[in-house]
C-alpha cells in the first residue's frame, strides 16, 4: 500500500490528528517532486493499484541490486589507477581521480611479506608511527584481505589483486548498508535509495576502508529501531573499533533517553557497546599496548591536513597553530552541548537520526583532517535525516566537487607541469565541502524545530526508527519545551496517539 500524496514545495501541511495507517509503504515519487520527475525514467510513479512489496522484488532485494551495480561503476572508474596509474607516473593517478590507499598499503604496512598488524613493527617506521596506525577491527579488516590475496607473482600483480579484494569486501559492506537502513524505517525503505545511487558511494567507497565502519553502523541503527537495544549496542561498539566516529552516537541516545527517561535502554545499548568494543580491543592491548595505540597517538600528533578549514587557515597566515588539539577539542564539545541543548529544549523531541547526523557532521567539519571517503560516514544518516532528493543531491554535488578538487590539486602540487588547480582553487573547493554540509545540517535543524517541515512527520509519525523513542512521553525538557509544557500550545507538538502531554503522562522506564 503506497502512502497519500504530498508536495513539500506546496507548503508545510498540518500533521494528521493520528499516525500513518499501518502497513503503508512510502513512496518518494509521492511527495518528492525530484523523486517524481525521476521516476518518468522508469515509466512514472506507481499507480494506486501497485502491489509493491508482494513480488521477489522487495525493497532490500531491488536495494541491493542497486548498490552492486553503484559498486562496479565506482569499480570501473578506478580502471586507469588499476591498469597503471597507482604504479606509474608522478600524478597519473589524481590526474584521473582514482586513487585510493588500499594498493599502496599492501607494500607500505607490510602485508606483502606476511607482517601482522599491531604486532610487528611496519617495514619503514618513522617516530611518530611504527605500527599500523587504523583501529583493530579495520586492521582485521585489512589482515583477511591479505590472507584472500595470491602470494605469487610480480608485487604490482599482488597489488592489484589486494585491492580487488578489498573492493569485494566493501561492496558486501555496501549491500549490508543499503539492507539496514531499508529496514531501520520500514514505512520508507525506498529512501535507502538515496545511498545506493549517492555519487559520493561509487567515487568514494574504495578509497580506503570507511564502509566496513559505515555497514556496523547502519546494522546497529536498525537494531536500535528494531527495539533490540543490547545487539545495537554491541554494533555500536563493533563499529567504533572499526573507526571511531561510531561511539559519537552515544550522544544522541543519552539526551534522548534524559528527555523520555529510558534510562535503561541507555543503560543496556551503552553497556553493549563498551563490552563489544573491549572484546576486540582487549587483545590486542595485552599483546602490545604500542602497536594497539598507535592509532590514537597518530591522530593527536598529525598536523592540519587535506580537506579541513584548520588548513585554510594555517596555509594562509603560512604557521601551524601549536593548541590545535586543543581548539578542535573545544570547538567539538561547543557544537555537542549545541545540539544537547537543541534536543533537551526543541518544542518537540528530535528524532534519533535527526541527532545523529548532526553529530557527526559536527566531527566532520571540526576535524584536523577531512578525507574524500568521510562522506561516507554521513550518507546513511542523511538519508535517514532529512531524506529528501533535491537537499541530498545539492549536498552531493559539493562533495563531488570536493573529490575532484582535491585530486586537481595534488596533481598540480605533485607535478613540475602543474596540472591542475592551485592553492585558492583548492580552498574554494574545501569550502564548497563545508557548505554543503552545513546546508544539510541546517535543513535537519529545520525540521527539528519546526516538525510540520520534516518529511517523516508530517503524516503524524513520531520516531519510527527510534526505537524505544517512538512515541514517548517526556519526562525531562529546558528551555522553550519546558515554556511550552505548561500552556496549551504544547499538545500540538505531543506524538500522535498519545495522551495529552498537559495531562497524566506514562511513567518513565527504569
Amino acid at each position: 500500500m503506497t502512502s497519500s500524496t504530498r508536495d513539500e514545495t506546496s507548503g508545510p501541511a498540518p500533521a494528521p490528528a493520528e499516525g500513518p495507517l499501518p502497513n503503508t509503504v512510502v513512496v518518494p515519487a509521492d511527495e518528492d517532486p525530484v523523486a517524481a520527475a525521476g521516476s518518468e525514467l522508469l515509466g512514472g510513479p506507481p499507480g494506486r493499484r501497485a502491489l509493491l512489496g508482494v513480488s521477489w522484488w522487495v525493497p532490500a532485494r531491488f536495494l541491493a541490486l542497486v548498490v552492486i551495480a553503484v559498486s562496479v561503476l565506482g569499480i570501473v572508474q578506478k580502471a586507469p589507477c588499476y591498469d597503471g596509474g597507482w604504479f606509474r607516473g608522478a600524478t597519473a593517478q589524481y590526474t584521473h581521480a582514482c586513487y585510493s590507499d588500499i594498493p599502496h598499503l599492501f607494500t607500505g604496512r607490510g602485508f606483502d611479506t606476511g607482517l601482522h598488524p599491531y604486532l610487528d613493527q611496519l617495514p619503514q617506521p618513522t617516530p611518530d608511527m611504527q605500527y599500523l596506525e587504523y583501529p583493530v577491527l579495520t586492521g582485521l579488516f585489512m589482515q583477511v584481505a591479505a590472507w584472500l590475496t595470491p602470494t605469487g607473482g610480480a608485487i604490482e600483480t599482488r597489488e592489484q589483486w589486494f585491492w580487488m579484494v578489498n573492493a569485494g569486501m566493501l561492496l558486501i559492506c555496501a549491500v549490508v548498508v543499503v539492507v539496514a537502513l531499508s529496514r531501520t524505517h520500514r514505512r520508507r525503505p525506498w529512501d535507502a535509495l538515496l545511498f545506493a545511487l549517492a555519487p559520493c558511494l561509487a567515487l568514494d567507497s574504495t578509497i580506503n576502508w570507511d564502509l566496513l565502519a559505515v555497514a556496523l553502523t547502519a546494522v546497529a541503527m536498525a537494531y536500535w529501531s528494531g527495539r533490540r537495544t543490547v545487539l545495537a549496542g554491541v554494533f555500536i561498539g563493533l563499529a567504533t573499533a572499526a573507526k571511531l566516529y561510531p561511539v559519537l552516537l552515544l550522544g544522541p541516545l543519552l539526551v534522548l533517553c534524559w528527555r523520555t527517561g529510558r534510562w535503561r535502554a541507555f543503560g543496556q545499548v551503552a553497556g553493549a557497546a563498551a563490552a563489544a568494543w573491549l572484546l576486540v580491543d582487549l587483545p590486542i592491548m595485552l599483546a602490545n599496548w604500542k602497536g594497539w595505540a598507535t592509532f590514537y597517538t597518530f591522530s593527536q600528533t598529525r598536523k592540519e591536513d587535506y580537506g579541513s578549514f584548520w588548513l585554510i587557515l594555517m596555509q594562509d597566515r603560512g604557521v601551524q597553530l601549536e593548541t590545535l588539539n586543543t581548539w578542535i577539542a573545544v570547538l567539538l564539545i561547543a557544537c555537542c552541548l549545541g545540539i544537547g541543548w537543541l534536543a533537551l529544549s526543541a518544542p518537540r523531541r528530535p528524532r534519533f537520526a535527526q541527532l545523529a547526523f548532526l553529530v557527526v557532521a559536527a566531527f566532520v567539519l571540526t576535524n584536523k583532517v577531512y578525507s574524500p571517503q568521510y562522506v561516507l560516514w554521513l550518507t546513511p544518516l542523511a538519508a535517514l535525516a532529512r531524506p529528501r532528493w533535491r537537499d541530498f543531491l545539492i549536498w552531493q554535488a559539493c562533495e563531488v566537487l570536493y573529490f575532484l578538487g582535491i585530486w586537481s590539486y595534488l596533481a598540480y602540487v605533485g607535478d613540475s607541469k602543474q596540472h591542475g588547480i592551485g592553492q585558492d582553487w583548492y580552498h574554494f573547493a574545501i569550502v564548497l565541502h563545508l557548505l554543503g554540509t552545513l546546508y544539510l545540517c541546517g535543513m535537519v535543524i529545520r525540521d527539528i524545530l519546526r516538525p510540520e517541515r520534516d518529511p517523516v512527520r508530517w503524516d503524524g509519525s513520531d520516531d519510527p526508527s527510534g526505537g524505544v523513542l517512538d512515541l514517548a512521553p517526556d519526562t525531562f525538557v529546558l528551555g522553550t519545551a519546558r515554556r511550552l509544557r505548561e500552556e496549551e500550545t504544547y499538545a500540538q507538538y505531543a506524538p500522535a496517539g498519545r495522551a495529552d502531554w498537559l495531562g497524566e503522562r506514562e511513567p518513565a522506564e527504569r
